[in-house]
């Protein structure tokens, strides 16, 4: 009699409901993927499996790009997607696997411990960021290869940065020329540009000291020179950044 008991313990260990939320939530989709690769194989289901897989990657892989393309503008919480995600993989489960589930740990099968889903979730984590973090390191790296810096002025050093990718070499000395020509390249101080072409719009990004987008008077000769650069460029339109310490930081815009 004890024979036959034990003959009808399912082999193998599964996953339960709240390894799927923890798993997910911390290792992502394809951790997602792999708990219930793990519990089809135990449930007999052995084509599941392989579609499991597919899902998992093409999911990862939509998911995480679609966070690269997003745009800047758009602020969503940092806990935002990995919930959405987890709760669509705890769904599944009670779909598909949760009778199944049930079944097995009523009859006597086993769980997978906390230990394992961690170690799991840890893994999995890995293995989805290292990518991502390599993408993003040559991406950078790739972008700051396209930066070129001209020097414009004999005394003073004024420069201007741009992207090689985005706009000729030949239009930044023409810009330059028209810092000249309106006194804003002059032989007091030295001046830091960054230039980008958007269509047939020339976005300029300009350092300045923190405080000055408040002060009327401080802004009054950046309004007047884009005014007049509008009128050296009448084939294009003039955008002035004014920034301060990094190009991201943009405290005003004039245009």
């Amino acid at each position: 009699m004890n024979e036959t008991i034990d003959n009808e313990i399912p082999k193998g260990k599964i996953f339960k409901d709240k390894a799927f939320w923890v798993g997910t939530f911390l290792g992502g989709p394809l951790v997602a993927g792999y708990l219930f690769a793990e519990n089809f194989k135990v449930f007999g289901q052995p084509k599941k499996v392989k579609q499991t897989w597919i899902i998992a990657i093409i999911t990862t892989i939509v998911i995480f790009s679609g966070v690269f393309l997003m745009p800047e503008n758009i602020n969503i919480p940092n806990q935002i997607i990995p919930i959405a995600y987890s709760a669509i993989a705890i769904g599944l489960f009670k779909k598909y696997q949760e009778e199944k589930a049930n079944e097995h740990i009523k009859i006597g099968g086993l769980i997978y411990s906390w230990w394992k889903v961690i170690g799991v979730s840890i893994i999995g984590l890995l293995i989805t960021i290292i990518p991502i973090f390599a993408i993003v390191y040559t991406s950078d790296t790739m972008e700051q290869a396209n930066i070129s810096t001209n020097q414009y002025g004999q005394t003073v050093k004024h420069e201007i940065s741009y992207d090689k990718t985005n706009i000729s070499e030949k239009e930044v000395d023409k810009i330059a020329d028209s810092f000249r020509e309106t006194g804003f390249f002059d032989l007091s101080v030295a001046k830091y540009v960054f230039v980008e072409k958007n269509g047939e719009k020339y976005e300029i990004s300009i350092s300045v000291i923190q405080g000055m987008e408040n002060d009327v008077e401080a802004l009054q000769p950046f309004i007047d020179l884009r005014t007049v650069m509008d009128k050296l460029f009448p084939n294009n339109n003039i955008e002035f950044k004014l920034v301060v310490d990094n190009l991201d930081n943009v405290v005003k815009i004039l245009k």
